[in-house]
């Protein structure tokens, strides 16, 4: 005879083939994806580009009078970034930014009668950017008296009585002006752009 102990278990009882119960069913939804602006994908589209003149992201460039203030941004450009190579496990850590990593050279254009100004401004302007990203980017600035990139001059359209554009259909005076006027410029541009 066989004695049951008390750790087994009975066995199962055959069930019946009943239909399963079933819940609502669920739907698969597509992820959603939210609209994003133009801009955002310039960083990705440019990386290659700045990160062959060592500019590993191009806020410095394109936040540069925002980091040095307006008046020094209109007397200088960054040209490029130089960082350092790797240094040994045994290297001086102190040396290091918060990142890890030594801070760069940053190669500043400045056009020849304001080099002098912006020499001895190097090491607030070291300063600035290192404040600006939050840990010690730049270590060093030196100056390449170079001119700078001007920027092209905007075509100016200008209006001529050849581009009138009568509207004696339009009853109404102010918006029959602000139409023929919106029409001379228009004139005027398509003029300016040929």
């Amino acid at each position: 005879m066989m004695s049951k102990k008390s750790d087994d278990k009975p066995a199962a009882k055959a069930t019946s083939k009943a239909p399963a119960k079933t819940g609502p069913v669920a739907i698969k939804q597509k992820p959603f994806f939210a609209a994003r602006t133009l801009g955002s994908f310039v960083p990705a589209l440019t990386r290659k580009a700045f990160e062959k003149y060592g500019f590993s992201a191009a806020t410095l460039i394109t936040d540069w009078p925002a980091i040095v203030g307006k008046d020094l941004a209109s007397q200088t450009a960054p040209e490029k970034l130089k960082w350092p190579r790797q240094p040994d496990a045994a290297a001086d850590d102190a040396a290091k930014g918060a990142k890890g990593r030594a801070g760069a050279t940053l190669f500043l254009r400045v056009e020849g009668p304001r080099a002098l100004e912006i020499e001895y401004k190097r090491a607030q302007l070291a300063e600035r950017i290192n404040a600006y990203f939050g840990y010690r980017a730049i270590a060093d600035v030196r100056i390449i008296q170079a001119p700078l990139p001007q920027p092209k001059p905007r075509r100016v359209a200008v209006r001529i009585p050849a581009d009138a554009v009568p509207l004696p259909g339009v009853a109404d005076e102010g918006l029959r002006t602000a139409l023929e006027k919106l029409g001379a410029g228009i004139k005027a541009k398509k003029r300016a752009l040929k």
